[in-house]
């Protein structure tokens, strides 16, 4: 049986991107120093990915300042949770086929 790739987003094809809105799914919102710690991500990395998500619209970032110190909150968009949700289906689909 031929599996249609067309309904998984590109946008998910990496495992940090799907473990961030994983995260964010499943909570209202996340920081950045607590999504580093939590996934075991580098700066650099977890900011690449994180960029990535917010070209596509699927996170929305709100910096302040907690006393003196930036903080920079995400959460996911109504955009980003349906994308995500449609890509979990796609892959819950791809199991069930294997397992006719």
């Amino acid at each position: 049986m031929k599996i249609s790739l067309e309904q998984f987003d590109k946008a998910f094809e990496n495992r940090l991107r799907l473990q961030i809105m994983s995260v964010l799914v499943a909570n209202d919102r996340y920081d950045f120093n607590s999504l580093k710690e939590l996934l075991n991500a580098t700066d650099g990395n977890l900011a690449s990915h994180l960029k990535a998500l917010e070209k596509e619209e699927y996170i929305i970032v709100n910096k302040s300042f907690i006393g003196r110190k930036p903080n920079t909150q995400y959460t996911t968009s109504e955009k980003g949770r349906t994308a995500f949700k449609k890509h979990l289906e796609a892959l819950e689909n791809l199991i069930k086929q294997q397992h006719k």
